[in-house]
């Protein structure tokens, strides 16, 4: 699912709850952890630790994909995954799915993945991340294509955002601080793009600042996920 939202420089990983049931022949994607993960998810409960422990068997075997050893994934600066030398990515999980996404560092210069379960947002929950231009667009949205949780989209978007502005920077973004519009790629319902506008001084990539994010969106198997990915050279 979320393969198809990203360029093919970017190797992906996934894992449904679904496809590793029992009995299914679904190889384990409970792998074992490197100590200084462990030492991150010593007092856990039992719901975070299997999430953590997947997604990071999802990152471990994109790494394998781009012929890098796989090596420990732990937490920098707001929780932002460090990745090793030479490589970019991001990671999500939510209730049963798990993905991460991996690109060499001369392919792209950062990139955002997001998954939720297509679900509405509570109700108290879309005023504190939308944009008052963004819930009229997305009112048009819904009007027409009612079927699609447009704000459970609008916040995964948000999110991928964040993960892909913040290794540029190195700062917080918050909700407000972007105006994303979303597109549907014709003739389908379930999948489209996205262009997200920087309202502060966006990061500095190739001695170019950029002030828009692009990315992709689809809804499937019960989930809405979101990537972003910002190139090198564009303006």
């Amino acid at each position: 699912m979320i393969e198809e939202l990203l360029p093919e420089s970017v190797v992906a990983v996934e894992a449904h709850a679904d496809d590793h049931a029992e009995g299914t022949g679904a190889p384990t994607p409970y792998p074992e952890l490197y100590p200084e993960e462990e030492a991150l998810i010593a007092r856990a409960v039992e719901k975070r630790r299997r999430e953590f422990t997947v997604v990071r068997g999802c990152a471990r075997r994109a790494m394998e994909k781009l012929g890098v050893p796989p090596q420990a994934v732990v937490s920098g600066d707001r929780g932002a995954p460090r990745w090793p030398a030479g490589l970019i990515g991001s990671m999500t999980h939510c209730e049963g799915y798990a993905a991460a996404a991996l690109a060499r560092a001369t392919d792209l210069a950062s990139l955002g993945i997001d998954a939720e379960p297509h679900l509405p947002l509570p109700a108290d929950v879309l005023p504190s991340v939308a944009l008052p231009e963004e819930v009229r667009r997305l009112d048009e949205l819904a009007a027409d294509h009612p079927r699609i949780h447009w704000d459970r989209l609008l916040f995964s978007a948000k999110e991928s955002v964040y993960k892909a502005w913040f290794p540029l920077t190195g700062k917080w973004l918050d909700f407000s601080e972007a105006d994303i519009e979303v597109f549907m790629d014709p003739g389908h319902t379930t999948s489209g793009g996205l262009s997200a506008g920087l309202l502060v001084p966006g990061p500095v990539v190739d001695g170019r600042r950029i002030g828009r994010f692009e990315g992709r969106w689809t809804v499937s198997r019960g989930l809405v996920a979101t990537s972003v990915t910002v190139p090198h050279g564009q303006d």
